[in-house]
């Protein structure tokens, strides 16, 4: 009785149907919030839940100052796509409890920045409430459009956040720049994505235990993943859409099989600390050795595919231009370093391109190994004690009393001779005359191996 009586005074204060409304109105918030992708749902709420990025989240970092001071700063985020820089942007707005206002670059134009700034002044004057201002691919806007942000960051009207995948040096423009602290995001590595797999699939905001992951699944995903949580997290999605069935019962398991038929990516068998790594590497630069382009191309796109470093696979690009070709082709440094450059700058997929012109370059070029046998067989007579005394002619004379030893007596000044080389010693004794420098007559080394043999005839004195 006591229970209905209660029920009845509630009633008398009750819109006919309020509570039928509220539940149905939760109803649909969890509906829709059940639709948005993944990666939205297990977007962290905090600094805590944020994974990777370290050196930006530690004490004392502006980010931390942002929140934990509420210091009205600007930043620009530059990193690559899945690094967390609209989550950074999310975190500090839900922190600091700033009205978050978010400008896509893609689709909003200089009209839609100056309303959102005129907003955020009238929110600051009537109610002291601040705004963070996100602008995502903020290197999309031409510099008429960032120059419409300028006055907003300058008097601190709005904390702009932008975030870019490209060089800020080159796509945003340096006014905006310099009022505003560049931070560096970097991809996540392997332990990390990890952590944003386990957690999404484990999270009642994400799939809620409904799965389960296979172990050769979960390194398959991370490779595809190549550090974007993102990536990650869309795969994942995708992959558990295939396995459950909505009946909840036992939790299904996500294999091998299931991930690469959800994903259409077949699961390179690449481990980057393993034999596969050695092996694949190895194979990848005994092809451009051996000028077969074909086989090179394919081991970088297994690499590529794998998930392997971009800036390793051009690091032995540059060492390979020296080793194998040398001054048989001395653009292939060239175009091994400016391969280098588009990774750092422009980073994958896009850099993929970058990477294959080089392999092309450097497979189809001439080879001479001339190089790397000259430094060595010079090391080596370092190494047996060939460090014998410089010459005295070539010593340093500038100081004083350096004439008095007979420093720098008799040295000849190659620009005063014929062709600019002049008959004099510059080993030293216990080395002269040997040659650690033998060009082959492949590709542009053979017009040097004409030049060497005349420079060293004039410096041994006309002796060959």
């Amino acid at each position: 009785m006591a229970r209905a009586d209660s029920g009845q005074a509630e009633g008398l204060f009750e819109e006919p149907g309020a509570r039928e409304a509220a539940e149905a109105a939760t109803r649909q918030e969890r509906e829709t919030r059940a639709q948005e992708p993944l990666a939205v749902r297990m977007r962290p709420r905090g600094l805590e839940e944020v994974v990777g990025q370290e050196h930006l989240l530690g004490p004392g970092t502006p980010i931390r100052q942002l929140v934990e001071r509420d210091a009205p700063l600007s930043l620009v985020l530059w990193g690559p796509p899945g690094t967390g820089k609209t989550t950074l942007a999310t975190v500090v707005s839900l922190a600091t409890r700033r009205r978050f206002v978010e400008i896509s670059a893609v689709s909003d134009g200089v009209k839609q920045v100056r309303a959102a700034i005129d907003l955020a002044r009238r929110e600051l004057g009537m109610t002291g409430r601040r705004t963070v201002m996100f602008v995502d691919e903020v290197h999309r806007f031409n510099k008429a459009q960032q120059d419409a942000l300028l006055p907003a960051v300058e008097n601190r009207w709005v904390s702009f956040i932008g975030a870019t995948t490209e060089n800020p040096f080159f796509s945003v423009i340096s006014p905006l720049l310099s009022r505003s602290l560049l931070l560096t995001l970097e991809p996540l590595g392997d332990d990390q994505l990890r952590e944003v797999i386990r957690r999404a699939r484990t999270d009642e905001r994400g799939l809620g235990g409904r799965v389960e992951l296979a172990d050769a699944a979960e390194d398959h995903l991370v490779r595809l993943a190549g550090g974007d949580a993102r990536r990650a997290l869309t795969y994942l999605e995708a992959a558990a859409l295939a396995v459950d069935d909505g009946a909840g019962g036992a939790a299904s398991t996500i294999d091998v099989d299931v991930l690469e038929k959800a994903v259409d990516r077949a699961a390179v068998r690449y481990d980057r600390e393993g034999d596969q790594h050695y092996d694949v590497i190895s194979a990848f630069i005994k092809s451009i050795r051996g000028s077969d382009v074909d086989a090179a191309l394919h081991y970088l796109a297994r690499m590529i595919e794998a998930g392997e470093d971009p800036r390793f696979i051009a690091r032995r690009l540059i060492v390979h231009a020296s080793e194998d070709i040398g001054m048989a082709d001395p653009t292939a440094l060239q175009t091994a370093t400016a391969a280098a450059q588009a990774v750092e700058f422009v980073g994958l997929p896009e850099a993929r391109i970058n990477l294959a012109q080089a392999v092309i370059h450097l497979s189809l070029a001439p080879k001479s190994n001339a190089v790397i046998v000259a430094i060595g067989e010079a090391m080596a007579d370092v190494k047996r004690g060939l460090v014998g005394p410089v010459p005295s002619h070539l010593r340093d004379a500038h100081y004083k009393g350096a004439a008095e030893l007979g420093h720098g007596k008799g040295y000849k000044y190659a620009h005063d001779h014929p062709g600019g080389v002049a008959e004099q010693q510059y080993a030293p004794d216990v080395v002269h005359g040997k040659e650690y420098y033998r060009p082959t007559r492949h590709g542009a080394e053979g017009r040097f191996t004409e030049v060497l043999d005349r420079i060293r005839a004039v410096l041994r004195g006309g002796r060959q």
